[in-house]
């Protein structure tokens, strides 16, 4: 992803998508049919279409049958964690160098979030390869995976993907996350994390390791309600005035019977919103209540902390974005799984690469984003139409071969 380019098309987009899987996921051929070359080639047409890969077989005219593509996999991809590895390096290749170690001196935001792909059916090998959680969608089973993106200039860019199991402490995800993360760039201005975080672990890594952190806390406690008033971390909920206070976090009692007795203080930020105009009944509405669990910001305001962890709601976005790009299996085996999803991430990082390198408006040192140039969706249409090019495509049907 280094040659300057002067056109940006299709084919432009399938050359360096596909060498970039060549030189980092370095799958061995399976046969003279199918080479690694023509797996690469249909698996991004598979991303590009978000489809399944026995209908990308039957679409494309120069393809394997999906028997072969599936037994292909089976026999060319490494373990998880080597898989994961790889994946990884990949996703490395679409960062710029100006934010890379040793290119820049300059920290940026890092956000810690986890992605959830429903799951219905039964687990392959144990039940811990699935992750367990709240009923969403008609299922509590799903494929996590934790991901670490950098903040920069309006892009964001994925540093470290990362299988969840159900059994995983979330500091140890965190930990290896940020420990990938930290191989790429020089280090983080500060860590924005997700509700599901607020674990006294979590929070005693994060200060071990001297990262600052903005983590978003979970009522926990009595209610308002409750004769003696509010208790926990409900407190803060019923404050009626933003400011800043000091909070202890426990270990809960599983973590008490496993002998981790633990307590973490946090710095603690309530932002009260003002209240909203009186509903049609005449009741008056209350302000909206926001609290922020905070640790090594120094002095800064209670707005500050808000707006900036405003930011991490892009996230959210680029799973959305994901999804665009995530092809579609019914296969119970977690590599197919990790190789889509990591697919799908590598195509948003090329996505971002393009629009900083190529299609930024450069004034000097500042370069103007131009995201309306190129969508998501219009990278994904020019890949998917390059590969059917190159490939060709099943337009018609014989109809005098169907006969008897």
């Amino acid at each position: 992803m280094r040659t300057p380019i002067t056109t940006l098309n299709g084919p432009h987009v399938k050359a360096e998508a596909q060498a970039v899987l060549g030189r980092h996921l370095r799958l061995p051929d399976y046969s003279d049919r199918c080479t690694a070359p023509v797996l690469y080639s249909l698996l991004l047409y598979v991303a590009a279409r978000a489809t399944t890969i026995c209908h990308a077989c039957k679409r494309l005219l120069r393809a394997p049958c999906d028997q072969t593509v599936y037994d292909a996999l089976d026999a060319t991809l490494p373990e998880v964690a080597e898989l994961q590895r790889r994946l990884n390096r990949a996703l490395a290749a679409a960062v710029p160098r100006r934010i890379r170690r040793g290119k820049s001196k300059r920290r940026y935001p890092v956000a810690i979030d986890l992605h959830l792909v429903p799951y219905y059916g039964k687990p392959r090998d144990n039940d811990e390869e699935l992750y367990k959680g709240k009923r969403q969608r008609g299922t509590n089973t799903y494929h996590g995976y934790a991901t670490a993106c950098i903040l920069y200039k309006g892009h964001r860019f994925t540093l470290a993907l990362m299988r969840v199991r159900h059994d995983q402490p979330w500091d140890e995800v965190v930990k290896a996350l940020l420990q990938k993360a930290r191989r790429l760039v020089p280090g983080f201005r500060y860590v924005l994390l997700d509700r599901g975080f607020w674990s006294v672990g979590v929070i005693r890594y994060l200060q071990r390791a001297r990262y600052p952190f903005i983590i978003p806390v979970i009522a926990r406690g009595k209610k308002a309600g409750a004769f003696e008033g509010p208790s926990g971390t409900r407190a803060f909920f019923a404050c009626k005035r933003s400011g800043w206070h000091r909070y202890t976090l426990r270990a809960g009692k599983r973590a008490k019977r496993q002998g981790k007795d633990r307590a973490a203080s946090v710095d603690i930020a309530v932002k009260v919103s003002r209240p909203r105009k009186p509903t049609r009944q005449g009741k008056k509405a209350r302000g909206r209540v926001l609290v922020y669990a905070t640790w090594g910001l120094g002095q800064r305001s209670v707005e500050w902390v808000r707006q900036t962890y405003r930011r991490r709601f892009g996230i959210e976005a680029s799973y959305r974005q994901l999804e665009q790009g995530r092809g579609w299996t019914t296969s119970r085996c977690p590599l197919r799984r990790l190789l889509l999803v990591g697919l799908a991430l590598l195509l948003r990082n090329v996505w971002c690469w393009l629009h900083l390198e190529a299609l930024a408006q450069r004034r000097g040192s500042h370069r103007r984003v131009r995201l309306w140039l190129m969508e998501l969706a219009t990278l994904l249409e020019w890949l998917a139409d390059a590969i059917e090019a190159d490939r060709g495509i099943h337009d018609s049907i014989d109809l005098q071969a169907l006969e008897p």
